[in-house]
């Protein structure tokens, strides 16, 4: 569950085709525009988000990219867990701390349970947000302003 900057941009991609969905297929190049990205980057974090099964592509003149399930059913969780690697959210040391202190001894058992509870906290936040509640909520910001 590592982080990186591919969960923001499949959450973008992700909202654009359900904002854009009665439009029919979407470009990775108009994609790419809302996301002020590289074509090839989007493809690269849309494959990933295919093989997992939440979007589908069509290749060729007139092809695109498309979600293959309705964005409530998408969870922000689903996006993370399809993109991201299983590196944790909060890693602890990089190598093993002094055994001859009494911090050391301890600290790593301690921060290994710590972050694993905020991992899954993290986790759980993001199972009850969907798609379709972020596409609300951007039209709820973009209503407001």
């Amino acid at each position: 569950m590592g982080v990186s900057s591919r969960t923001a941009a499949a959450v973008h991609a992700l909202t654009f085709l359900a904002h854009r969905h009665d439009e029919g297929l979407q470009s990775s190049a108009t994609i790419a525009e809302s996301l002020e990205s590289n074509p090839v980057v989007v493809r690269r974090v849309l494959g990933l988000l295919r093989e997992a099964g939440i979007v589908t592509a069509t290749e060729g003149a007139g092809g695109g990219w498309r979600l293959a399930r309705p964005a409530d059913s998408i969870t922000l969780l689903d996006v993370f867990t399809s993109v991201e690697d299983d590196t944790p959210v909060l890693p602890t040391h990089a190598h093993p701390p002094s055994r001859s202190c009494v911090i050391g001894r301890h600290m790593e058992s301690y921060l290994a349970e710590e972050f694993a509870a905020a991992q899954r906290a993290l986790a759980d936040r993001l199972a009850t947000r969907t798609i379709a509640d972020t596409l609300r909520e951007v039209r709820r910001r973009e209503a407001a302003s």
